[in-house]
């Protein structure tokens, strides 16, 4: 019995034995399969993290792209283009397709290209609202609160003078002259005594006083494109307006602040020319509409004459800048060549249309 009984017990140890034998030769295959199990899921998880930051990149490239499809506008040809000014030649390849330089002394023109073309005159209209206001001695200290009525629906332009901001009507001058604030010239005719209206009709009675037959208003800030005059006019309007000190001091100012509520806001000129030392510029004003193109006029010295240029239908933000520059180099030269005497008639060029 004993026997038996001892034989069973080494049958069953051996068992165990066996048992654990195989279990521990099976667990390193085991840890092996999961460690596999893991690093594919990991790797599956990486490819589909993968794939979706592609198929996300995709869908972000493609959003721009159609964005910048949606955003592009083709640029809108202005009056002059229409025209087909631009294909005028002229000596100083200047890039505005009307320019007309006068000596404002002895009314000698030294250039002349398109003068008569009768074109928009964007924020050029200003100095003339500025001619309006300054003549008429109204109280430049009195209160002006910008409205509803001065907010641009022409063009949907943006202005930081919120509805319901309060300047007075010497600092909604400076602003509309200088740095070419629309509502501020607005809000100056809006408010002028008999309303906008008589103040649309003296600007026009004021352009026809001075002989600018080419010239007409519709409104105080150009943003019509009816606002329409021609080279030879707004030469003579410059020349009226540097008349006036007011005028001068304001449309040269380099720089302006205002206090709108607890803000100070700073205002700078839209002509970078008004701070460079190579340039005394007695008067000035900008424009643009896309109409009109880059606009500029000035009286300015150059080389000891006084000169009144005017630059219209200018393609290119800085080009009527760079056409400024191109005139005061070629005065300064010939000047140089032949004395200041004599440089009149050796500057002298005009350049009309073509039929």
């Amino acid at each position: 019995m004993a026997r038996h009984r001892g034989l069973a017990l080494f049958r069953f140890l051996q068992t165990v034995a066996m048992t654990v034998l195989v279990f521990t030769l099976a667990l390193p295959g085991v840890h092996a399969a999961e460690r596999k199990k893991v690093v594919v899921k990991k790797q599956q998880t990486s490819a589909s993290a993968s794939a979706r930051r592609a198929v996300a990149k995709q869908r972000v490239v493609a959003k721009r792209g159609a964005v910048v499809r949606a955003a592009y506008v083709p640029p809108k040809p202005s009056f002059g283009q229409l025209a087909g000014l631009h294909s005028t030649n002229d000596p100083l390849d200047l890039k505005s397709s009307v320019a007309y330089v006068l000596d404002q002394d002895t009314h000698e023109v030294l250039l002349s290209k398109n003068e008569q073309a009768v074109l928009p005159i964007a924020s050029l209209t200003k100095l003339m609202t500025g001619v309006i206001v300054s003549e008429a001695q109204l109280p430049m200290e009195e209160s002006i609160t910008i409205t509803q009525d001065d907010v641009d629906t022409e063009k949907g332009s943006s202005s930081r003078l919120a509805v319901g901001t309060v300047l007075s009507r010497g600092e909604l001058l400076h602003l509309a002259l200088m740095s070419s604030e629309n509502r501020a010239a607005h809000a100056l005719g809006r408010t002028y005594p008999g309303g906008l209206d008589v103040f649309v009709g003296l600007m026009n009675a004021k352009a026809q006083m001075l002989g600018m037959a080419d010239t007409h208003y519709v409104e105080p800030t150009g943003l019509s494109s009816h606002n329409q005059s021609s080279a030879r006019d707004l030469a003579v309007l410059v020349n009226a307006a540097h008349q006036n000190p007011l005028l001068r001091e304001l449309t040269t100012s380099p720089g302006y602040e205002v206090a709108v509520g607890h803000r100070m806001l700073q205002y700078n000129n839209t002509n970078r020319l008004v701070k460079n030392p190579l340039w005394d510029i007695g008067l000035q004003k900008t424009g643009y509409i896309s109409e009109a193109g880059q606009c500029l006029v000035m009286q300015a010295s150059i080389a000891g004459r006084k000169l009144i240029m005017v630059f219209l239908d200018s393609a290119g933000r800085l080009s009527r800048i760079g056409d400024a520059e191109r005139v005061r180099k070629w005065v300064e030269a010939s000047v140089a060549i032949m004395g200041p005497h004599d440089a009149g008639g050796g500057l002298s060029t005009v350049v009309h249309t073509p039929h």
